[in-house]
């Protein structure tokens, strides 16, 4: 089926906000009952990037499955980006309240901190917006999946197209915090790999930096062809934001977001955004079945199209669905080791990534699209901002097995 790709664009600029609650798809006796616990930001820098739309995504995936004789609950919470708070969530979730799967748990310190309580309590993390590879190297679970996108995809992507295209010489602004750290170590070795050279680097306190001027300051005297923001969410935004007050780019120097969402190319309007080069693993407007996607989730909550961290809380709660029907939702309450593993044996197909699958270390794999931001007159309306320039393959777009260090490969 096409999908009225005008009408979708012409609602999608008009929505206002719309509040998300907690949501269940039936009452059912505990039994017989799946319990998915959404540990997302809902006030802070990703609030856009996970936050409502998350939740939205989440309960298409439940809605999807309804009618199989399995019977679905959804909470969430704001882990407000403090690994201690994400912790202590996830503690009370999953031995008081019976919560059987966590998802999204964007943020990789808040990330790392739950990936352990998983897989000491056995129970299913499905992480679709933290980007630290540790996940699926030395930090690798038999409880865990990690979707959507990580830090060497990124760099590999990004940074490598940016230096063949001329930008040898890197200077790093970076979020300090161990995704920004594995973000900048990462495109700095693509980048001296492609022949280029990083000439320096800062790191910024996070959460909480709004005032990006003096780290631009610095990045600018050092001369280098490319700042790369090695942030995510609203540091991006004010980054991109300030370099331009600045004049920076007029000076020729280039701006390369190391991780950058659809939600803050519309945030920032593509008056400042048009020419950048960013990687996702999902766009609304890639094909029917992308568009068919975000038509769906538009219809739950009108605040956003869907980015590509939303994309994977619903590929990886639908995924896991699909695993407890096959395997029967005892066994999988009773070990969320069988239940990954049971979805490591199951290929992964759906609306937003296509056909996949997942790999021994936990890593769940889909193609790669490397895009332009395009110009003010080459949109055709709200959220139509991307061309594609790329595409990199499933199985070239990841960190090789056998580089990771993970002890499952």
């Amino acid at each position: 089926m096409t999908i009225d790709r005008r009408s979708l664009l012409k609602t999608a600029a008009a929505a206002s906000t719309a509040v998300a609650l907690p949501w269940r798809s039936a009452k059912a006796q505990a039994a017989n009952t799946v319990k998915l616990g959404l540990i997302i930001d809902m006030s802070g820098t990703y609030r856009d990037i996970t936050g409502p739309t998350s939740i939205a995504a989440t309960r298409l995936a439940i809605q999807e499955f309804a009618g199989r004789g399995i019977n679905v609950e959804l909470v969430f919470g704001d882990h407000q980006n403090k690994p201690d708070v994400g912790v202590a969530m996830a503690r009370q979730w999953l031995d008081r309240d019976g919560v059987d799967a966590l998802i999204d748990v964007g943020t990789s310190s808040v990330a790392l901190a739950v990936n352990e309580v998983c897989r000491e309590r056995n129970k299913v993390h499905l992480n679709s917006s933290a980007a630290t590879t540790d996940l699926t190297g030395p930090r690798c679970s038999p409880n865990t999946v990690h979707w959507t996108y990580d830090t060497w995809m990124l760099a590999n992507s990004t940074g490598g197209t940016m230096v063949r295209a001329g930008g040898d010489s890197w200077f790093f602004i970076t979020a300090d915090y161990a995704f920004g750290h594995t973000l900048e170590q990462q495109t700095g070795g693509f980048v001296r790999a492609a022949g280029g050279r990083v000439v320096g680097s800062v790191r910024t306190p996070f959460p909480g930096t709004t005032d990006f001027s003096s780290f631009l300051v610095q990045a600018q005297a050092s001369r280098a062809k490319v700042i790369g923001l090695a942030n995510a969410g609203a540091d991006t935004i004010n980054c991109i934001k300030q370099a331009a007050e600045f004049g920076i780019t007029r000076r020729g120097t280039k701006l390369a977001s190391l991780l950058m969402f659809v939600s803050d190319v519309h945030a920032l309007g593509l008056e400042a955004a048009q020419g950048l080069v960013l990687t996702e693993t999902y766009y609304w407007d890639l094909n029917d079945r992308t568009r068919r996607f975000a038509e769906k989730v538009r219809a739950i909550t009108p605040v956003n199209l869907p980015g590509m961290g939303h994309a994977g809380c619903y590929s990886a709660a639908t995924h896991y669905l699909k695993a407890v029907a096959d395997m029967g939702v005892a066994a999988a309450k009773a070990s969320g080791a069988a239940a990954v593993a049971r979805m490591k044996a199951m290929p992964t197909d759906d609306d937003c990534f296509g056909p996949g699958s997942i790999r021994a270390d936990g890593r769940k794999l889909h193609p790669a699209y490397l895009f332009e931001v395009k110009k003010p007159e080459e949109s055709r309306g709200a959220w139509d901002y991307y061309k594609l320039l790329q595409t990199t393959a499933a199985d070239q777009a990841f960190r090789p097995l056998a580089e990771g260090g993970c002890t499952l490969a």
